[in-house]
């Protein structure tokens, strides 16, 4: 039995896959992966990995847009690529992996072809545009599906009553290390010194975002609410990069807000920074299953965040939610939760990690391991 595992644009493999491949492994079948990857100059990087996580790596030229007439490419490779190796599943996962996988998947007529969503673009917060562009593609291609799968609950419930796949199921994510992000790995000396080197002292109420800096990551709000809240004592930390980058902070600039907000570009230390933040904040319109959100949560960090898709999975308390686009309501959830008790504080942050439970990796392989036997017997 062999399986082509169809990804988008990324470094090289990751968590992202990490679940399927290891439920792929756990029976015995050959788990082949295809991707536009950026992070594999060196054909000995690629064979490392091959060999270390049991797969086989393959190149294809995908681009992010799946309108874009590039991926015509992308689909010509896939389609050789699976007359060659005569895969009896595809397991396709995003916009543009969807839509080139079960059209390869349907001319080459492989025995089963499951689609992973990882959050559909269309939603309750999503542009008009994105209804009129991605839903019409996602019902007709939910036809050719033997096994749809969903990661948040808002998109199962949608995919119940409107696609027509064969089996809808849903996985509650690609799966979480807990013991990565464990708390109470540093000692209060090495927090106190963690912060100082970012620039940070022992009284700061630090604020952490982790993600790139977009229009969709929204971090933009924070911003315009330290400017309400005018405490020198509140410091908003970004770890990521992007394309607003510059433009961010010429409007700290502009507002007074260089001393208040830092944009630490990409790190490798996210779970050291979340060991020394006081609350995690999320701020975006929508997303699918934040592996943001659920780092700080398994790191035992308040977090606030939009009520937004996916982020309420996660995150249950009103107190500790607001609009993404109300820059009031933000703030009025900072008060909120600055004004809860120790008590109070913690019992919301357990709640939230109980959560992370059936996220947890080991949790994630054993539910895809069994949508894979089913598969398996069912052919």
């Amino acid at each position: 039995m062999k399986i082509l595992y169809i990804g988008n644009v990324g470094y090289r493999f990751s968590n992202f896959s990490y679940s399927s491949s290891a439920a792929a492994k756990e029976l015995g079948i050959e788990f082949h992966i295809a991707a536009s990857w950026s992070g594999y100059d060196d054909i000995k990087d690629r064979e490392n990995d091959e060999e270390k996580y049991g797969i086989k790596i393959h190149q294809n030229d995908f681009i992010r847009n799946p309108f874009n007439l590039r991926n015509i490419k992308a689909y010509k490779q896939v389609v050789q690529l699976i007359n060659k190796e005569k895969f009896d599943i595809i397991h396709c996962n995003t916009p543009i992996g969807g839509v080139i996988g079960r059209l390869a998947g349907k001319k080459c007529k492989v025995g089963k072809i499951i689609y992973q969503a990882h959050g559909f673009h269309f939603c309750k917060n999503a542009p008009l545009k994105n209804w009129l562009l991605y839903y019409p593609v996602e019902w007709l291609l939910a036809h050719w599906t033997d096994v749809l799968i969903t990661i948040n609950e808002e998109d199962y419930a949608l995919a119940k009553k409107h696609m027509h796949a064969k089996r809808i199921e849903y996985v509650p994510g690609v799966g979480i290390d807990l013991s990565k992000f464990a708390p109470n790995k540093m000692t209060e000396e090495e927090k106190a010194a963690k912060r100082a080197s970012l620039g940070l002292s022992v009284t700061d109420r630090v604020f952490v975002s982790v993600g790139e800096v977009n229009k969709d990551k929204n971090h933009i709000l924070m911003m315009k609410a330290l400017q309400k809240l005018c405490n020198s004592n509140y410091k908003y930390i970004v770890c990521g990069s992007g394309p607003l980058k510059e433009e961010h902070e010429k409007y700290l600039q502009e507002n007074g807000l260089e001393n208040s907000v830092k944009f630490l570009g990409f790190r490798t230390d996210i779970s050291e920074i979340l060991q020394i933040a006081d609350d995690f904040v999320h701020l975006t319109n929508f997303e699918g299953l934040p592996v943001a959100v659920m780092e700080a949560i398994a790191s035992k960090v308040m977090t606030i965040c939009s009520a937004s898709r996916g982020n309420t999975d996660l995150v249950k308390d009103k107190r500790c939610l607001f609009d993404y686009r109300s820059v009031d309501e933000l703030i009025q959830a900072i008060h909120n939760v600055e004004k809860m008790s120790k008590e109070e504080r913690n019992e919301i942050i357990e709640d939230n990690y109980s959560r992370l439970l059936p996220r947890e990796k080991s949790a994630v392989i054993g539910r895809m391991k069994e949508i894979y036997e089913e598969i398996e017997e069912s052919n």
